[in-house]
């Protein structure tokens, strides 16, 4: 599958180096046609600029498409041209030259995100993330509030990502299970049964680059 036009991609210059393992390169998809993808001018994540690629240079392209899966192929620069915004394109992949992990769910990352949550006509309250995937998450909070599986709640979900913008991404969620993790704390676990898709890839993209910095570390 390949991505959508607005799409978030991470792209590596190849081939990839010992000095260049850990660059990250973070675009946006602006356009698609018959023959090519045309991404916006992407930043490099570790020295807070601009990378300008030129044709002919080679890269590998990952992004997880809406489902969950990442995805990934390598292709060289064809173009650039300067609209709206500065763009270049890469040469569009054959179906079969994309790669995409077997294991088909949303990567899940260990967060301390500030969720506000409410249910019920009274109930309101904050609490912290234990950890964030694409499809669900789990937080802390007091055991006072009368929790069980099955209560539908409204969230709101603070993300922060690597440039510093900040985004909120709405949804609604099932309990799942409520398990004792302190004397007077609940661990309530969730997962999403109404959320927009562009809500969705916010955090999917946090979870992505999580697993970056991460994985770096």
């Amino acid at each position: 599958m390949l991505p959508k036009i607005n799409q978030t991609t991470f792209l590596q210059p190849l081939p990839i180096t010992s000095s260049e393992a850990d660059v990250t390169l973070r675009s946006r998809v602006a356009d698609l046609d018959n023959h090519a993808i045309w991404l916006e001018i992407p930043l490099n994540e570790k020295k807070r600029n601009l990378h300008r690629p030129r044709i002919g240079e080679q890269y590998r392209i990952v992004y997880i498409t809406q489902d969950g899966v990442k995805h990934s192929f390598d292709s060289t620069v064809t173009g650039i041209k300067q609209d709206t915004v500065a763009m270049f394109s890469v040469r569009k992949p054959n179906p079969e030259d994309i790669s995409r992990e077997q294991r088909r769910s949303f990567l899940r990352v260990e967060a301390q995100l500030e969720i506000a949550v409410r249910f019920g006509d009274k109930f309101r309250f904050t609490a912290i993330t234990d950890d964030v995937g694409g499809g669900g998450l789990s937080f802390r909070t007091d055991r006072k509030w009368p929790l069980v599986p099955g209560t539908v709640l409204s969230c709101w979900l603070l993300l922060s990502y690597r440039n510093g913008n900040i985004a909120h991404a709405k949804f609604e969620g099932e309990i799942v299970r409520v398990k004792p993790v302190e004397p007077d704390h609940h661990l309530i676990m969730v997962r999403f049964i109404e959320i927009q898709p562009a809500e969705q890839q916010k955090i999917i993209q946090y979870c992505f680059e999580r697993q970056l910095d991460m994985h770096k570390g």
